[in-house]
């Protein structure tokens, strides 16, 4: 195997992990969208938001992160590799999945999400003030999610599609 072949297989490898991770990602948010917020919010806004809360605070652990900030580091390295290695169209297929994943599940995540989260922390419960702004966050919470689970599917595809195009290009 030559010195380029083996560049194209670690390329490879990394969109592989890229697709894997970005899927994760939005499988997570898909389930969040799909059933999870939908089920808080049968519940009375107490149970809800006391929910949520703990939610969000067993979240931040590496399980979650890495895979959430794991996934924009090796879609990058991939982009990175591909432009060194003159990979071709699949260059522009990587540099895509990372664009919609680190605009639709980053900046989306960081900028959107993370203040309302943040806002929540600060709820009382018990409070009847808290549960207008818990009917607020669970309706813009969860049309944001729709979008980062919706970018993570997408960026899976357009990080699968570099793979096969990498892939192929080294016989596999």
């Amino acid at each position: 195997m030559t010195g380029a072949q083996t560049a194209l297989v670690v390329v490879a490898l990394l969109t592989a992990v890229s697709a894997l991770g970005a899927a994760v990602v939005g499988g997570v948010f898909f389930a969040f969208s799909g059933f999870v917020m939908r089920g808080l919010g049968q519940v009375s806004p107490a149970a809800g938001l006391e929910a949520m809360q703990a939610i969000n605070v067993t979240a931040v652990r590496p399980p979650l992160m890495i895979t959430l900030f794991g996934t924009v580091l090796t879609g990058l390295a991939a982009c990175v590799l591909l432009a060194v290695n003159d990979a071709g169209h699949a260059l522009w297929w990587g540099f895509a999945g990372e664009v919609v994943y680190l605009a639709a599940v980053i900046v989306l995540t960081v900028g959107f999400h993370v203040p309302r989260n943040n806002r929540i922390a600060t709820l009382d419960p018990r409070e009847p003030a808290s549960v207008a702004e818990w009917s607020r966050y669970l309706a813009e919470w969860t049309r944001g999610n729709h979008v980062r689970a919706a970018g993570g599917v997408v960026a899976s595809v357009l990080f699968g599609i570099a793979t096969v195009l990498t892939a192929t290009a080294i016989g596999w």
